[in-house]
């Protein structure tokens, strides 16, 4: 399965989205603060790295691609960054409303941050209760990989974790390798392609509905006239009114 990008500039653009082809996929991508989520989801979208970004406020980038010929819309929800706390995880209401939008999830944190590592069991917890983990795909990103030298999170471990959530694990570096960060995002992509595509708005279910009603055969709908029947019916009733006062 091919993923073919349009490499013009990433557009960016509020959920109430533009509009857009067929289909579309919608990634949520969440972890802690400073992991590298909006390094990741730019890296992915234009091949390009930008060391440095501007506090996330979480925006939401859009790119048209092509799987196996079908034209789709990645759409790519970056997220502010979760927190731990003394009272536990603390995670702005933007992250829960991306998780429960996603088709699928995307889970980072940074080998050189341990706060970040111990914050994904937690935030895989969000993702089974917002609808199932099980239900749409979800993948663990180990950002950084590079910087060995500030290393906090022991390799082995990133795929011990994966194992025990049941998700798919890939160490990547967004600074140094795209093919990497492109490989995971792609494999998930691939993922998505192979499912069938929800009805999940409201509005959708009610034009279906609409249409059933319309298609039911208790409730038959009338027919369209048709102008040359009808003319045929005049000039038939004329001809028997003429034949009526001939023959008087």
């Amino acid at each position: 399965m091919r993923l073919i990008q349009n490499m013009t500039t990433i557009a960016e653009y509020p959920a109430a989205e533009h509009s857009v082809p067929s289909r579309a996929m919608k990634i949520a991508v969440i972890g802690g603060s400073g992991v590298g989520k909006t390094a990741l989801v730019v890296r992915f979208l234009t091949r390009r790295f930008i060391g440095d970004y501007e506090r996330n406020a979480g925006k939401l980038y859009s790119r048209e691609v092509q799987v196996d010929g079908e034209q789709v819309t990645i759409q790519v929800q970056d997220t502010p960054g979760a927190e731990m706390t003394d009272n536990g995880i603390s995670l702005p209401d933007h992250v829960s409303c991306s998780i429960q939008w996603a088709d699928a999830v995307v889970l980072v944190y940074s080998v050189t941050d341990r706060c970040s590592f111990d914050l994904i069991e937690q935030l895989h917890q969000l993702v089974v209760r917002s609808g199932g983990a099980n239900m749409r795909p979800v993948i663990l990103l180990a950002n950084k990989a590079d910087l060995l030298h500030l290393r906090r999170v022991d390799s082995e471990q990133g795929p011990l974790i994966a194992g025990n959530l049941g998700c798919s694990f890939y160490e990547v570096s967004a600074s140094e390798d795209y093919s990497q960060v492109h490989g995971a995002f792609h494999r998930l992509c691939c993922q998505l392609a192979k499912q069938t595509p929800a009805v999940s708005n409201s509005s959708n279910n009610s034009a279906g509905v609409a249409m059933e009603k319309r298609r039911s055969p208790l409730i038959p709908r009338p027919k369209s006239p048709n102008m040359q029947d009808l003319k045929r019916r005049f000039k038939q009733a004329l001809s028997a009114k003429v034949r009526t006062v001939t023959s008087v």
